[in-house]
């Protein structure tokens, strides 16, 4: 068992974290976040939350680290970069096409954070003898709180983690532990004047900087809300059909990050850029399959089916009304209600562009 003082342990995790490739780590205390409650509090007293009702079921332990494991005397938080290979925004300039999250177009990175994570702290407890709980998004810990007082970033104006080296694109983990280690020092924010990414939001879900209302948001509507999606916002989810990189993609900080080096991070070749007409197709069973190990999986078929069709209802081509009518006879009602809001879109177009003063032929008959 290792026979070292607090630092020289700190510097062998950082080594270690490393060495499980990891992008960075950083460690504070559990009561390093006094602010936090108080603002969970005042996001879900506004409804900024929706229908994620474990986020005031659970606010106990969520806004305070150290009421979740009594015993913990450090928090070792470990980054993950995932920047993607190519420009997030340019599938949305193709209506036909549905635009999936950069990080849920590989496989699910809770498995594979979680098992580097599990790596790493079994290596600590037989190292130390310490004790340690794992956390990888899947319990009431506030990550990014706690990454910011651990210095791997800061919360931006979008209220996501941004870091100099690491920029926007990357997963947190994070391992309680038992060990009193030295503290790292917090972040300090460095967005300046810019505002790129409030600014690029489809939706409108910043009431101000540093605030989010999640029932505008649209990874919330996509991934998170499980009934119809207000009339008023569907025409603005575009042809993103699960989660939204928009503010993530025009972060001036990425010009810093590194490149993914976890190959499940890397795109499936059938998620860069699907096809409408196909993704609608599919049953139950052929949504399994097609999503197996993947984070869509999570939403599952008919939640799937509604994206796709207001994606479909957005796209403006009239090639795809059979696909909206295939939706409008959905078996599932909530899907169904988005096919029909669908083929009465599409057909809406269609009939406007064949009005009188409008032709959709040249003269000679030809498209």
């Amino acid at each position: 068992m290792l026979d070292a003082g607090p630092e020289e342990i700190a510097a062998r995790i950082r080594a270690r974290a490393l060495a499980e490739r990891f992008s960075a780590s950083g460690i504070c205390a559990p009561d390093a976040i006094p602010l936090a409650k108080a603002r969970l509090a005042a996001f879900v007293a506004a409804g900024r939350h929706g229908t994620m009702g474990y986020m005031a079921e659970r606010m106990a332990w969520r806004g305070d680290p150290a009421a979740l494991w009594p015993e913990a005397r450090s928090v070792i938080m470990l980054a993950e970069v995932y920047t993607p290979e190519e420009d997030p925004l340019a599938l949305l300039s193709r209506p036909d096409r549905g635009n999936v999250s950069v990080y849920a177009r590989g496989r699910d990175y809770h498995d594979t954070v979680k098992k580097r994570l599990k790596r790493l702290g079994r290596w600590l407890v037989a190292e130390t003898g310490a004790e340690i709980k794992v956390f990888v998004d899947t319990a009431p810990v506030m990550e990014k709180p706690l990454a910011e007082a651990a210095g791997l970033g800061w919360q931006g104006k979008h209220t996501n983690l941004v870091g100099r080296r690491l920029g926007s694109w990357f997963f947190l983990g994070a391992i309680f532990t038992t060990l009193d280690l030295p503290r790292d020092a917090a972040e300090r924010d460095h967005c300046g004047s810019c505002r790129a990414c409030l600014d690029i939001c489809p939706t409108g879900a910043f009431p101000a900087p540093y605030q989010l209302d999640a029932r505008r948001c649209v990874s919330y509507l996509t991934i998170e809300h499980a009934g119809p999606v207000d009339p008023e916002l569907r025409p603005l989810l575009g042809n993103r059909i699960y989660g939204c990189d928009d503010c993530l993609a025009v972060c001036p900080w990425n010009k810093f990050a590194g490149v993914a080096r976890e190959a499940a991070y890397h795109a499936r070749e059938n998620l860069r850029a699907p096809a409408l007409a196909e993704l609608a197709g599919l049953d139950d069973a052929g949504f399994r399959a097609r999503f197996s190990g993947s984070p869509i999986k999570r939403i599952g078929r008919n939640r799937f089916a509604r994206n796709v069709a207001y994606a479909v209802g957005n796209s403006g081509e009239a090639a795809l009304i059979p696909v909206a009518e295939g939706l409008a006879a959905d078996a599932d009602p909530v899907a169904r209600e988005a096919g029909e809001w669908a083929l009465a879109r599409l057909r809406s177009a269609s009939a406007g562009s064949a009005a009188p003063g409008r032709p959709d032929r040249s003269p000679d008959g030809s498209r």
